[in-house]
């Protein structure tokens, strides 16, 4: 599979917009981060965040690598054992694999040991909270067995090579955003915006003028924050500052070099890439970070509009990215 076959650009555009229009908003937590839902017709909010909250429960329930009575957690325990899984979790991994086909192993599901070496070993709003450094960092452990997991979606079964770990953290939000605003959309017939920790995924009839979103990451200041607008598909920022933690002396973050194990280390600190789907702009995003230097002519074969900020707050633009005010 190669990368232009599996990244889809978008098809809607994407635009400058100065202002936020006001639209039906619920606010929450989710996943140790922030989430948002907007809709475009108040009578349909409460049927809306029905439907997201079941949504968001049933992909913790499959995907959680931190819940102990999660499905992801008993495929990690099989050591080696082909296992039943429900249709949700096998298109998760589904997602995930094809997100390794499309980046070269960039985005690798396979990851979960490098993250527990790293000391991602639980929640992150429990790891966020430890009043200690964790201990320094022992030899890493480099991902790549994601070619060798077996998933078949037919039969529901998956086999994962003993002592490999699969981690979702890459893929499974923003799978839940675009399965949640489509299903929305679809239910209500109303414009719907999920936003889960900067996977946004947009369906229905969108406002007028598109749904504006302003593009916020703390590394280039609160003075560059632009506002965009999408009318469909869509938008993820991927940092090397949103999810850290201290290992001795040394700062770790969650986007992983599978091929080293180790926190990547990037030229760029965020990266905002828009695509026909969340998934697709938050598997672009993320690889954007490991690629580091070699991004932008990437994204630039693919046709997805990016936004790349370095640490010293420059900002470089690919594609049809709009100029900012």
């Amino acid at each position: 599979m190669t990368a232009a076959a599996a990244i889809t650009p978008t098809r809607s555009a994407i635009t400058s917009i100065r202002s936020v229009p006001e639209l039906v908003r619920a606010s929450f937590s989710v996943f140790g981060t922030f989430g948002t839902l907007l809709v475009t017709d108040r009578s349909a909010m409460a049927v809306a965040r029905g439907m997201l909250d079941r949504e968001l429960r049933a992909i913790d329930l499959a995907c959680s690598r931190f819940r102990p009575d999660s499905e992801l957690t008993m495929l990690n325990q099989a050591s080696g054992r082909r296992l039943a899984v429900s249709p949700l979790l096998a298109e998760a991994l589904a997602v995930a694999l094809r997100a390794a086909a499309a980046t070269d192993g960039d985005v690798d599901p396979t990851c979960g040991q490098s993250l527990v070496k790293l000391g991602y070993d639980r929640d992150f709003t429990e790891l966020a909270s430890r009043r200690r450094a964790l201990a320094p960092p022992s030899w890493p452990v480099p991902a790549g067995a994601w070619q060798r997991v077996d998933l078949d979606q037919e039969a529901l079964t998956v086999q994962v090579p003993a002592h490999v770990q699969i981690d979702l953290g890459a893929t499974a939000k923003a799978l839940a955003a675009d399965r949640a605003a489509r299903a929305i959309a679809a239910a209500t017939g109303a414009g719907t915006l999920v936003n889960l920790g900067g996977d946004i995924a947009v369906a229905g009839p969108p406002p007028a003028s598109g749904w504006r979103i302003q593009i916020v990451t703390d590394e280039d200041g609160t003075a560059r924050r632009p506002v965009i607008a999408i009318s469909g598909g869509g938008l993820a920022t991927s940092s090397t500052g949103s999810r850290t933690w201290r290992r001795g002396r040394k700062t770790m973050h969650h986007i992983v070099n599978p091929r080293t194990g180790r926190s990547a280390d990037s030229c760029w600190v965020a990266a905002t890439v828009a695509a026909a789907t969340c998934v697709d702009a938050n598997t672009a995003s993320t690889a954007a970070i490991i690629r580091s230097a070699a991004a932008p002519g990437w994204l630039e074969v693919l046709g997805l509009p990016a936004r790349l900020v370095r640490a010293d707050g420059m900002v470089s633009t690919v594609g049809m990215w709009p100029y900012e005010f």
